[in-house]
């Protein structure tokens, strides 16, 4: 097949939608399709652009896919207006490649990622000018998830908004998302059942398990001894690292647990202050992508805080790399969520904003070796059953395959 991909976050971004993007185009191209993609330049999740990308934009051949990355706006601090602006230029900008993909490549898919929803309209602007097939994948509702971060109010723009995200999701001839929960909510807002379907990320298999040496890099960072409950990734609203800082606070007479967060993002600051005075969190960089494994392996227990409203718009990714390393999850959710479902069984889940429940479970894993071994196996065990890269990639390729038929 011939399959141009649209999506604004792609490698060498180390986390959060750019490695999957990525990685599924790579995938497609090695197994002998012809891709193409229309991407930004790598910027998150610092919120400013790599430097190795200035000036920014340029096409060039990056592991088998033919890639075109265009300019968009980078905001700084980015808040509900900035962020619309931020996607919309993305869009704006992707459009003339785009029209030249469909008119010159022809593909037989246009594949596109949300975010950025605000972008999709150009992917099936493309996809008709070509007679392709559309395919909208849904990493994040981002319309539900700005209201629950306070991003943007509920009112007349809210509104709006979500009439916007209904009518671009009801013309894509299929649509995709990573959780159950996700593709009913995808289904609510047009998508039809018949051709729509559950596509999961998958966990980096190479370099992360529980075979893992983390003492050099733990030496590196300058960590003291004892045993470390991690949270490393994005540091943004939805993710509601503040708990982290209160179960440090609740927990700070344990000399010998410490809480360790290694990670960049819009929260990063307001988690600095909360920090201020607490000897037993410590804060560190996000590390390279390539030191994934040797950084989980550092971890005695995982944490994944989630504010109580994001619970089902996304289902983070960082969480099957954490089940794939080995070791318990202390989770924040509700008992009905897709998150509290994976976890279930491979750590603790407590109730989102409730640090003195979240310092509980984390002091009673810290406790019970015999219980971290246990649940980290089955976390193990469950990366392997449900998040398996090569299973999964084929599947993605499977299905587009299939729709690219059928349309």
């Amino acid at each position: 097949m011939k399959i141009l991909i649209l999506g604004l976050n792609y490698a060498p971004e180390p986390i959060g939608i750019g490695p999957y993007t990525a990685g599924l185009a790579e995938s497609l191209a090695a197994s002998g399709h012809e891709v193409r993609a229309i991407v930004g330049n790598p910027y998150y999740p610092d919120w400013k652009l790599a430097v190795s990308f200035a000036p920014p934009g340029g096409e060039s051949l990056e592991q088998g896919v033919q890639v075109t990355r265009v300019r968009h706006y980078i905001p700084a601090n980015p808040s509900g207006i900035k962020r619309i602006i931020h996607h919309l230029s993305f869009g704006l900008f992707a459009l003339r490649p785009a029209r030249r993909a469909a008119r010159e490549f022809r593909p037989d898919m246009v594949f596109t990622i949300a975010p950025s929803l605000l972008a999709a309209p150009v992917a099936l602007h493309a996809a008709r000018k070509a007679g392709a097939a559309s395919w909208l994948h849904i990493q994040d509702f981002e319309v539900e998830a700005a209201l629950a971060t306070g991003l943007l109010s509920s009112g007349p723009m809210a509104r709006l908004a979500g009439w916007v995200e209904r009518a671009i999701i009801s013309r894509f001839d299929r649509v995709s998302t990573i959780s159950q929960p996700m593709l009913a909510k995808a289904r609510a807002k047009g998508a039809v059942e018949t051709h729509s379907l559950e596509l999961r990320n998958w966990a980096e298999a190479e370099g992360v398990g529980p075979h893992i040496d983390g003492s050099t890099l733990r030496a590196e960072l300058g960590l003291p001894d004892g045993q470390i409950a991690l949270y490393s990734g994005n540091l943004a609203l939805k993710q509601g690292v503040g708990l982290i800082a209160e179960a440090a606070r609740e927990l700070k007479s344990r000399e010998k647990l410490h809480f360790v967060v290694c990670g960049d993002g819009s929260g990063r600051a307001m988690l600095e202050e909360q920090a201020a005075g607490l000897d037993n969190l410590h804060l560190r960089p996000l590390q390279p992508r390539d030191r994934l494994g040797e950084l989980l392996a550092i971890a005695d227990i995982h944490l994944l805080p989630q504010i109580a409203d994001a619970a089902d718009l996304v289902l983070p990714s960082k969480l099957t790399n954490m089940l794939a390393s080995g070791r318990p999850v202390v989770a924040t959710a509700a008992p009905d969520t897709a998150l509290a479902a994976e976890v279930d069984g491979c750590g603790l889940i407590t109730p989102p904003g409730d640090a003195a429940s979240f310092a509980r479970a984390v002091a009673t894993l810290a406790d019970d070796e015999t219980q971290r071994d246990r649940l980290g196996q089955m976390a193990a065990n469950r990366a392997q059953e449900r998040w398996s890269k090569q299973r999964l990639l084929a599947k993605y390729a499977s299905a587009l395959q299939e729709a690219a038929g059928a349309d």
